[in-house]
């Protein structure tokens, strides 16, 4: 009798070893979705087994939707949903760098013109964002920072979203055709095509996506130059280069900081495939504002001033992107980011500011000159 009762016992130990040693294994295991959701369901039922409330658990079948819409969008919401489509920030950036062209640009200003610009290169957005989304909402639903757009989240139906990009873009295109002139509406339609259809589909495919995505970013500037010239002059491509170069250390800094995310979506980001790459190129085209920045005075579009204001405000984002090259982190990452947010408002100013004193010099000389003839 003693010797079953030893056995016994010595049974129940083993067994509770074996339990221990896989609790540990488990908590050592990453868990994934599957077993996450093996385990509520368990949860569940021994929950229902206890309590006797059958109605408390919840079954889904296969013929359910992954995602359900808790609430009919209504009409006084539409306005924000469209804008969330649309993007508004990314937008109204958009925008704002298409009016800088237009400032920049040489000649009188026309309020008229200037007002259609911005409404086109709105529009034009708009639609570009809009297919976006269209095209991406099954990888916008795997991504923290995306799954509360519209479609991903099931506020706007595909149809609707479709309907609302086609027609942002007619509009667009039309107005700055009808009210601007031919080339800029050229350049906002090569603008939608080129990010809805050609960088979009790129992010799945190669790394080279971010040199497209950085060449749709450089039109707009270029857009307000043709409104305001008629014409793309050496200065409208400068101002071209700049934007086109500023996207790296801006969007590689940003794309490091997600790159978990555009990992989770299967985007072929160089964040994700080439780190050092990503910070590498980042630091690339920092460097290469300098030079840009110093053909403005060689055209005579700014003072020659301009050379020094601008290095000090393109040392400040090189410095974090060689900080970000030689140590990559989230930290210096995100602080790249930040600085370029700063750097790009405060060189166009610059541009501006100093193109003002040009003019201004450049128009006192020829008084000058005028009255030594008269006299």
């Amino acid at each position: 009798m003693i010797r079953q009762l030893s056995q016994q016992l010595a049974v129940q130990t083993g067994r509770l070893n074996v339990l221990q040693r896989n609790a540990q294994i488990r908590r050592l295991l990453p868990r994934s979705h599957f077993s996450l959701s093996l385990t509520k369901a368990a949860s569940q039922q021994r929950f229902t087994h206890i309590t006797k409330t059958p109605q408390l658990t919840t079954t889904r079948t296969d013929a359910e939707p992954r995602w359900k819409i808790q609430s009919a969008t209504k009409l006084v919401d539409l306005p924000k949903v469209y804008s969330d489509l649309s993007k508004d920030k990314l937008t109204a950036f958009v925008v704002l760098t298409a009016m800088a062209g237009y400032a920049i640009a040489p000649g009188a200003a026309q309020i008229g013109t200037l007002f259609w610009t911005t409404f086109g290169t709105t529009m034009c957005s708009a639609s570009a964002n809009g297919f976006n989304q269209w095209i991406e909402v099954p990888y916008d639903a795997q991504m923290s920072r995306t799954r509360n757009r519209p479609l991903a989240r099931y506020a706007l139906s595909p149809l609707n979203a479709l309907g609302f990009s086609v027609a942002s873009g007619i509009v667009g295109v039309g107005s700055l055709m009808v009210f601007v002139n031919p080339l800029t509406a050229g350049l906002g339609a090569a603008n939608i095509v080129l990010y809805a259809f050609i960088y979009t589909a790129m992010k799945r495919m190669t790394i080279v996506n971010t040199w497209v995505g950085s060449l749709v970013g450089a039109i707009p500037p270029l857009m307000g130059w043709a409104a305001a010239t008629g014409t793309l002059g050496p200065g409208a491509w400068v101002l071209g280069g700049m934007m086109f170069a500023w996207q790296f250390p801006h969007f590689n800094s940003l794309a490091y900081t997600l790159r978990a995310d555009y990992s989770k979506a299967g985007y072929r980001m160089m964040s994700v495939t080439h780190p050092r790459l990503n910070a590498r190129v980042s630091l690339r085209y920092a460097l290469l504002m300098f030079p840009l920045s110093a053909m403005y005075p060689w055209l005579g579009v700014t003072d020659m001033w301009f050379l020094l204001d601008s290095s000090i405000v393109n040392g400040f984002m090189a410095w974090c992107a060689y900080q970000f090259w030689r140590h990559p982190d989230v930290k210096k990452s995100r602080r790249l980011f930040f600085s370029s947010l700063v750097h790009l408002p405060v060189l166009l100013i610059l541009i501006m500011a100093h193109e003002f004193i040009q003019e201004r010099y450049i128009a006192s000389a020829e008084e000058e000159k005028a009255k030594e003839n008269k006299e």
